[in-house]
């Protein structure tokens, strides 16, 4: 899915609070700068769920493949993120997973500036 050049703006697919293409490129972004292997799988889980390429959201699992997530859905998995972060018997390579996709999710509905 790409955004036509000439769309006036009110017309541009919103993911969230971002653009399509402007997730897109966070994608792309990060598959250059690489990082730990979980929490780099964490951002793409989250990146290519938010742009409706994968069945199920990255931390409840929630099946949504037909609809690019809403902003209640994208928040609801940012709340199971902080849930699941806050439990101190989660193992480390899980938790750099659900940092990553967190940290991509935050940035998608609002509440960060900096994507992952």
């Amino acid at each position: 899915m790409t955004t036509p050049r000439n769309t006036p703006q009110e017309e541009v697919p919103l993911v969230g609070v971002r653009t399509y293409a402007d997730i897109d490129r966070a994608l792309k972004d990060h598959a250059e700068r690489g990082g730990s292997p979980e929490f780099s799988a964490g951002v793409a889980a989250a990146y290519e769920w938010a742009m409706c390429r994968t069945d199920r959201s990255p931390v409840t699992g929630t099946d949504n493949a037909r609809d690019i997530p809403g902003l209640p859905l994208l928040t609801a998995e940012v709340d199971a993120a902080v849930v699941q972060l806050e439990d101190p018997t989660i193992q480390t390579a899980a938790r750099d997973y659900i940092r990553g996709a967190h940290d991509v999710l935050a940035w998608i509905c609002g509440y960060s500036d900096q994507p992952a």
